[in-house]
């Protein structure tokens, strides 16, 4: 059949007038129904607001008119730690060692990597699965700062504080105020920072203390003084010298510290203080800067202080009449960690040392970080400790040695937590930000990273994604490329998680 053919029809014809009473019908419906969706629209926004501030209930109301009820759990499963160590008996899957083997074989032919390696890769409890030269001792770079760490932990109450002390001393012609450092080298030039370790005493809230305090003796002017006896003559390592040019990497030992003496500018200073990104040149007058400074603040509030800063003994005897403390030993601990921080490296073993009983001295902190470790059974077989950070020339170290250290990290009964939690975290935090470790690794890899001229290292603890926990550590001198040897690391690091 065909269809009929559809033409214009007549103004006046009765089809032409009800197809116009059609289109106004629609026109209508059209009209409604945009008002109801614009309202319905408008309602519901506001009902999301309402019910996000409790104004009217709904789903995302903080507030519920009912608790919810939960059924009781049918069974609890113990964990000894974070490291997947389950005593239950439901042991996390055994480590593929075929895997960890093939990986291992592809990081020893891998370009730039060259043969002067050592590699240690095993279980949590320090049974190897794959070694490669594991007692040829090497150069090992930062990851000499997981030794360091260990000991310090083991060895200092990680919940303790250095203080930067003022004391008034009245015996000779007039007052003096005298400052004494007890070891924080990050102190900063302004009030007292809660949210930082890097500046969380703050020299600025030291003055405004110390100012209460010579109002309560009705004193107004003072000379200044200063003590930094705490770390004896030598406050170096013999051979750090060739691998800091102008103390960018490390600032001498020194009992006060402004930010480690670095000498900012205006257009390079960090906005993060506890994310160190920038090599500035130091101050080699730590103590007598943050003494001038001191007495600088007490003018600007108007005190009066007569002479130039002198350096002095504090009374031993006498309480101080203000002080400001650092960040607690276990948060120093953990930005040493993150950043490569070679100053506070050095400095946990010079306090390590002054626990121990040990001495005074570079070679003394060394001493005191290697006789906690063996102490503890580490074997130091062929290891040479140049300095407490690595940065030094002259240092040896087995990656067996490093393993053996990380499996004390993830050991809860060991005592290293501080240690274990200040290293930085595979896609989060500190050093490993700045490492091509993939995107799948994120979170479950605790590292320690190594990099000097002809060292690239890392050592470090794994969140296996099917349960467990492993360790590593990989040292490579002298590689053919150093691009290309530490992307290798990076890349045999990277499939760990997943052995």
């Amino acid at each position: 059949m065909q269809a009929a053919a559809v033409g214009p029809a007549s103004a006046s014809s009765p089809s032409r007038r009800a197809a116009r009473a059609w289109r106004r019908t629609m026109i209508r419906r059209r009209r409604t129904v945009a008002i109801a969706v614009i309202v319905t629209l408008l309602l519901g926004s506001g009902y999301v607001i309402g019910d996000a501030t409790d104004v009217l209930p709904g789903p995302l109301s903080v507030h519920t008119s009912q608790a919810p009820s939960f059924p009781a759990a049918a069974g609890v499963r113990r964990v000894n730690a974070l490291t997947g160590d389950i005593e239950s008996g439901d042991d996390a899957p055994a480590i593929d060692a075929a895997k960890v083997k093939s990986l291992v074989d592809a990081f020893a032919k891998a370009e730039g990597v060259g043969t002067d390696f050592s590699i240690v890769i095993a279980d949590e409890n320090g049974r190897t699965v794959v070694q490669r030269n594991e007692t040829t001792a090497r150069e090992p770079a930062s990851t000499m700062k997981t030794m360091t760490a260990f000991a310090a932990a083991k060895t200092l109450d990680m919940s303790s504080t250095l203080d930067t002390d003022v004391y008034l001393d009245e015996s000779g012609a007039g007052p003096r105020l005298i400052i004494k450092g007890n070891g924080d080298m990050l102190l900063g030039e302004g009030a007292s920072d809660p949210n930082h370790v890097n500046g969380r005493a703050g020299l600025a809230t030291l003055v405004d203390r110390t100012i209460a305090a010579l109002n309560k003796h009705d004193i107004n002017t003072v000379s200044v003084a200063y003590d930094d006896s705490l770390f004896g003559d030598k406050r170096f390592p013999d051979t750090i010298t060739a691998n800091n040019p102008d103390l960018i990497y490390a600032a001498p030992m020194s009992s006060m510290a402004i930010d480690e003496g670095r000498n900012w500018t205006a257009s390079n200073r960090p906005k993060d203080p506890d994310v160190e990104s920038s090599y500035p040149t130091r101050s080699s007058t730590l103590a007598s800067d943050v003494a001038k400074k001191f007495a600088a603040g007490l003018k600007a509030k108007g005190i009066k202080v007569n002479g130039s800063v002198a350096q002095t003994s504090a009374p031993n005897d006498d309480k101080p009449v203000a002080s400001v403390s650092s960040a607690h030993l276990s948060e120093i601990m953990g930005f040493m960690l993150k950043n490569s921080d070679n100053t506070e490296a050095e400095l946990f073993g010079r306090l390590t040392a002054l626990k121990t009983g040990g001495s005074n001295s570079p070679e003394g902190a060394t001493e005191a970080v290697k006789a906690v470790l063996a102490e503890n059974g580490i074997d130091l077989t062929g290891t040479r400790f140049a300095d407490c950070s690595g940065l030094s020339q002259g240092s040896r170290l087995t990656v067996r040695a490093l393993a053996q250290v990380q499996a004390k990290y993830v050991d809860p009964s060991a005592g290293a937590a501080p240690a274990a939690e200040g290293l930085a975290i595979s896609g989060l935090s500190g050093t490993a930000l700045h490492r091509y470790i993939d995107d799948s690794a994120d979170g479950l890899i605790r590292l320690k990273t190594g990099s000097l001229d002809q060292v690239t290292s890392m050592t470090g603890n794994v969140s296996r994604v099917r349960g467990g926990t492993l360790i590593f550590s990989v040292i490579v001198n002298k590689p053919s490329n150093m691009w290309s040897a530490a992307m290798a690391v990076d890349k045999l690091v990277s499939k760990l998680p997943e052995v």
